[in-house]
């Protein structure tokens, strides 16, 4: 499913109504009758006494639309407005007149008190306050408005996104509403997805209001929802090699997680064969848990890191495999970052490169548009701030279009880490991955990604798909640990231990994944 900013969608509205007929009016009452079945079939609506909260632009137009349909449906309806009736237009001014001859209780908000004793008398509060077309910080009022709604404890239902919420990059704006429903209209927004206001939308729901599927789907819509290929699947007859051959380079003296995770997890996800090349302590150490990695011990630094003279063997061992991953504890050592800026220049095969392989990059990112074969990067904020050249605060702003310039600039598929992570594609197409949970935000869990996606490549995927597939299995393992185990005290081991049964649970499960998107967004 495509994601839209606010502009997009505006201009889907705009094509709607010029080019296809489908009047503002209509759009306006699809929005409130998709709205109005959620809530009767979520919460119910005969007897159940509701309060409609309506902004002064089309967000508010939706709650009258709404409170007519529950008012008509048995509910009791009462309706504030914040902001001046006289400013409504269109479709809103229409369905505001109508509201107005209804019978129930309409009025403009005077005070918080009155809010305050609505909000005693409710069951259900509909958020019609902004929807996504607030552009400044909730003040006055309304941030009280929010507050006190947030505080009193009922079910609330938001039209379109949660008010306070940004509908371009998901971030609070003052103040913003905790829903547990949120109905969303033509297609899902970014904010929508992106954290934090995806946690502040509750269960989502997406109608298209009757757009065709020329708009839904057009193909200059560049981000979409991460619905992740399906897996080949193995081969009965197949050995090891036929299943992925990956290289790791990785590890240095006292770094000897990373390399272990990012190699085992290639085993337990699926992968055939994982070559770790590293110092031989790390080699020493790593084999006592991970007996199944093939290891290369290398020439090491006086620092205790892998040293430059290891650059043609490095080069004629990637030769014999199907990928080489970059990075995981290698350490900043000068002489291994130097090491690490050749292999990436040189290496005529699919490269991954994390951790610090990744800030060793960040001194010579040009080179990347100038290899021979596919690169993965799979940063964090910080690291993608380094890469970049702008501030974090910057990048989550502008999450998706800093994403996309980096991908498309490094001709690169690139993974940003972190709640709901981003898949760039070289061609600037973005993905939202929706698996994973905070309990994953732990050290050595992005070490398990890195050879996840590599398994993923090993088993039979075109690479961008194995990033986006290999992604999706990381969280839905992190899922899985913590439906078992709890949020708090996920490590890297317990997701590198779910790995199997992730991967058994997306094939068995693939058609629910793609019906319901993972639990997480519906559509009506």
């Amino acid at each position: 499913m495509k994601v839209t900013t606010v502009e997009e969608m505006r201009q889907l509205d705009r094509q709607a109504i010029e080019e296809f007929g489908i009047s503002e009016e209509l759009l306006m009452e699809n929005a409130g009758l998709a709205s109005f079945q959620v809530i009767e079939e979520e919460i119910g609506v005969e007897g159940v006494k509701f309060l409609v909260l309506c902004g002064g632009g089309n967000n508010g137009g939706d709650g009258f639309v709404v409170a007519r349909k529950l008012h008509s449906a048995g509910g009791q309806v009462e309706v504030f407005v914040l902001g001046e009736e006289k400013k409504y237009r269109g479709a809103a001014q229409k369905n505001y007149e109508i509201a107005t001859k209804l019978g129930f209780p309409l009025k403009k908000l005077e005070s918080i008190e009155e809010l305050q004793e609505a909000l005693s008398r409710c069951e259900v509060v509909v958020d019609a306050l902004f929807g996504t077309g607030l552009d400044r910080a909730v003040e006055g009022i309304y941030r009280e408005v929010i507050q006190r709604v947030n505080e009193a404890d009922k079910i609330v239902v938001s039209l379109d996104i949660p008010s306070g919420i940004s509908g371009n990059n998901g971030l609070e704006m003052g103040e913003a509403i905790w829903a547990d429903y949120t109905i969303t209209f033509g297609l899902p927004k970014l904010g929508n997805l992106l954290y934090p206001g995806y946690g502040h939308g509750g269960f989502l729901f997406v109608t298209h209001i009757s757009f065709p599927p020329q708009l839904t789907r057009r193909e200059s819509l560049k981000t979409e929802i991460n619905l992740p290929p399906y897996l080949p699947e193995r081969q009965e007859d197949g050995h090891k090699g036929d299943f992925g051959d990956v290289l790791f380079v990785a590890g240095a003296s006292n770094y000897f997680g990373a390399p272990y995770f990012a190699a085992r997890s290639l085993l337990k996800a699926g992968g055939g064969y994982a070559r770790l090349a590293s110092i031989p302590s790390v080699c020493q150490v790593v084999a006592t848990k991970g007996s199944e990695i093939v290891f290369i011990p290398l020439e090491e630094t006086k620092a205790g890191s892998i040293a430059l003279a290891n650059l043609e063997k490095l080069l004629e061992l990637a030769e014999l495999v199907d990928l080489v991953v970059i990075g995981p504890g290698l350490s900043l050592q000068s002489e291994t970052q130097e090491l690490v800026r050749a292999l990436v220049r040189r290496i005529n095969k699919p490269v991954l490169i994390d951790g610090d392989g990744l800030t060793a990059l960040a001194m010579d990112i040009e080179s990347l548009p100038h290899r021979e074969n596919s690169t993965i990067l799979t940063p964090h904020l910080g690291e993608m701030s380094r890469l970049m050249e702008v501030p974090i605060p910057y990048i989550k702003e502008h999450r998706v279009e800093v994403l996309r310039q980096a991908a498309q600039e490094w001709q690169a598929f690139v993974v940003l880490k972190g709640a709901h992570s981003l898949i760039g594609y070289p061609d600037g197409r973005v993905f939202i991955n929706l698996s994973g949970n905070s309990g994953m935000a732990s050290a050595g869990s992005g070490d398990v990604l890195t050879g996840t996606i590599a398994a993923a490549y090993g088993l039979g995927l075109e690479l961008g798909e194995a990033v986006r597939t290999g992604v999706f299995l990381h969280g839905l393992a992190g899922d899985l640990a913590a439906e078992d185990k709890g949020l708090d005290g996920i490590t890297a081991e317990d997701i590198l231990e779910y790995l199997p049964l992730a991967v058994d649970v997306f094939r068995e499960k693939y058609g629910e994944i793609l019906e319901d998107y993972y639990g997480s967004v519906f559509v009506i």
